[in-house]
Protein backbone atom coordinates (compact mmCIF):
# COMPACT_ATOMS: atom_id res chain seq x y z
CA UNK A 1 0.00 0.00 0.00
CA UNK A 2 2.56 2.98 1.06
CA UNK A 3 5.39 1.64 -0.61
CA UNK A 4 7.34 5.06 0.05
CA UNK A 5 7.64 4.34 3.42
CA UNK A 6 10.50 3.11 4.53
CA UNK A 7 11.24 0.05 7.03
CA UNK A 8 12.07 2.39 10.04
CA UNK A 9 13.44 -0.72 12.94
CA UNK A 10 16.41 -1.66 10.98
CA UNK A 11 17.51 2.01 10.23
CA UNK A 12 21.48 2.31 10.70
CA UNK A 13 21.48 5.02 12.64
CA UNK A 14 18.23 4.45 14.35
CA UNK A 15 15.13 5.87 13.46
CA UNK A 16 14.64 9.60 14.80
CA UNK A 17 11.63 11.74 15.34
CA UNK A 18 11.51 12.88 11.52
CA UNK A 19 11.29 9.53 10.10
CA UNK A 20 8.78 8.27 12.46
CA UNK A 21 6.62 11.46 11.76
CA UNK A 22 6.98 11.24 8.22
CA UNK A 23 6.13 7.42 7.89
CA UNK A 24 2.65 8.73 9.66
CA UNK A 25 2.35 11.16 7.61
CA UNK A 26 2.40 9.42 4.78
CA UNK A 27 0.35 7.08 5.83
CA UNK A 28 -2.51 9.46 7.08
CA UNK A 29 -1.72 10.81 3.05
CA UNK A 30 -2.47 7.58 1.43
CA UNK A 31 -5.85 6.84 3.68
CA UNK A 32 -7.13 9.68 3.66
CA UNK A 33 -6.79 10.62 -0.21
CA UNK A 34 -5.29 14.26 0.90
CA UNK A 35 -1.91 15.24 0.52
CA UNK A 36 -2.54 18.71 1.90
CA UNK A 37 -6.23 18.43 3.75
CA UNK A 38 -8.52 21.69 4.05
CA UNK A 39 -8.72 23.94 6.70
CA UNK A 40 -11.98 21.87 7.66
CA UNK A 41 -9.91 18.36 8.02
CA UNK A 42 -6.46 19.68 9.23
CA UNK A 43 -7.26 19.52 12.98
CA UNK A 44 -8.54 15.48 12.22
CA UNK A 45 -5.36 15.49 9.76
CA UNK A 46 -3.15 16.47 12.40
CA UNK A 47 -4.38 14.56 15.00
CA UNK A 48 -4.47 11.65 13.16
CA UNK A 49 -0.77 12.12 12.27
CA UNK A 50 0.64 12.43 15.74
CA UNK A 51 -1.57 9.38 17.40
CA UNK A 52 0.39 7.44 14.36
CA UNK A 53 3.89 8.28 15.36
CA UNK A 54 3.10 7.77 18.56
CA UNK A 55 1.83 4.83 18.10
CA UNK A 56 5.22 3.80 16.23
CA UNK A 57 7.47 4.93 18.16
CA UNK A 58 5.92 2.95 21.15
CA UNK A 59 5.75 0.01 18.85
CA UNK A 60 9.85 0.50 17.79
CA UNK A 61 10.75 0.52 21.48
CA UNK A 62 8.94 -2.21 22.26
CA UNK A 63 9.95 -4.61 19.30
CA UNK A 64 12.87 -7.00 19.91
CA UNK A 65 16.16 -6.26 18.23
CA UNK A 66 16.40 -7.33 14.60
CA UNK A 67 18.67 -10.78 14.56
CA UNK A 68 21.74 -10.54 11.91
Amino acid sequence: MCRSIKTLRTLDPPADERDVDAAARQFVRKISGYRVPSRANQEAFDRAVAEIARSTRDLLDQLAPARS
